[in-house]
């Protein structure tokens, strides 16, 4: 039996959310031509407002955010350690 990429198991999460550096090498390795990256985790005010990685951030912070109102339960949305939470905390959203 094939075992399923890392970034589908536990191993290749991170525990603040969102994936790890091997959760992303085994997303990249699976779907070739990826261009994912792993989180911004940088400071809002210490990033430069026009650098590639602020704009990436806010983007994310964004997109996510609308996801959170839109996809999940009154219940996950208020529960801390729900990967999305987790995820827009690491990303300091």
């Amino acid at each position: 039996m094939a075992k399923t990429p890392a970034w589908q198991r536990k191993e290749g999460k991170s525990k603040t959310g969102g994936l790890n550096k091997k959760g992303v090498a085994s997303y990249r390795k699976a779907n070739p031509g990826s261009k994912l990256k792993t989180a911004v985790t940088t400071k809002p005010s210490k990033l430069d407002p026009d650098s590639k990685d602020a704009k990436r951030r806010k983007s994310f912070c964004a997109r996510m955010s609308g996801m959170k109102k839109r996809l999940t339960s009154a219940k996950t949305a208020r529960y801390a350690n729900s990967r999305i939470n987790k995820s827009l905390r690491k990303w300091n959203c």
